[in-house]
């Protein structure tokens, strides 16, 4: 039966590689991948979107970086370096920076035009006039930034198994070394349903942000599929 993996109470609760276990290394991947992106990709992204220097080539290089095949990046990192969590988040880093900058640079020169000239002539500084004005107009892009890079990194940490760094992709692998398609059924359901569940809460999360930046303009879109 091909429920029969999920169903089995021990395949949840072992201790070394249960169900939950892989959940939360896969998680831990996705959270720490995303927040090392975030931390390079929102502060450049402001600086882009604000001067629009750099934009060119900041964004030129970003976007290349989605070419780059994660697995073989990966083989190559573990490679020249060792095997661990490290080269794991470095990778699927570099996956979530693109959409995260591009967003965050979008967002920030995309602010309202009006809003910023009022700003100027009340005598706001530049540093003050992203903090109060160009910043929280650009949040909910920013959001659906994050949310985009978080649905790749969860669906591209499963290669993080390649490399006996555990996570989901554990079961796909061991299930197709054992010829187990109620396992590898566990493991790519698992992975649809994390996906699901965090993009509905970055979804949320999205809808709130552009409440409060736009009052009255934020509805179901915010619920929508990220591109």
């Amino acid at each position: 039966m091909i429920w029969e993996y999920l169903l089995d109470p021990t395949n949840w609760t072992n201790p070394d590689a249960g169900i939950f276990v892989l959940i939360g290394q896969h998680l831990a991947y996705t959270v720490l991948a995303v927040l090392a992106a975030a931390v390079i990709g929102i502060p450049f992204g402001i600086l882009i979107g604000h001067t629009g220097h750099g934009r060119f080539v900041g964004i030129g290089l970003s976007n290349a970086a989605r070419a780059i095949p994660s697995l073989g990046l990966l083989v190559l990192v573990v490679t020249l370096l060792d095997t661990g969590i490290g080269p794991v988040i470095g990778v699927l880093a570099i996956l979530a920076l693109p959409p995260i900058l591009t967003a965050t640079a979008a967002g920030v020169s995309g602010a309202d035009p009006e809003a910023v000239h009022a700003a100027r002539a009340l005598g706001m500084n530049g540093n003050q006039i992203v903090a109060k004005v160009e910043w929280p107009l650009a949040l909910p892009l920013v959001i659906s930034g994050l949310r985009s890079a978080t649905l790749q990194v969860v669906a591209t940490a499963t290669i993080a198994a390649f490399v006996s760094s555990g996570g989901l992709g554990r079961l796909l692998i061991s299930g197709q070394a054992t010829a187990n398609y109620s396992e590898m059924f566990a493991g790519a359901v698992l992975v649809a349903a994390l996906a699901i569940l965090l993009d509905l809460l970055l979804g949320l999360i999205g809808w709130l942000a552009a409440r409060r930046s736009h009052p009255g303009r934020a509805g179901a879109p915010a619920f929508a599929a990220s591109t």
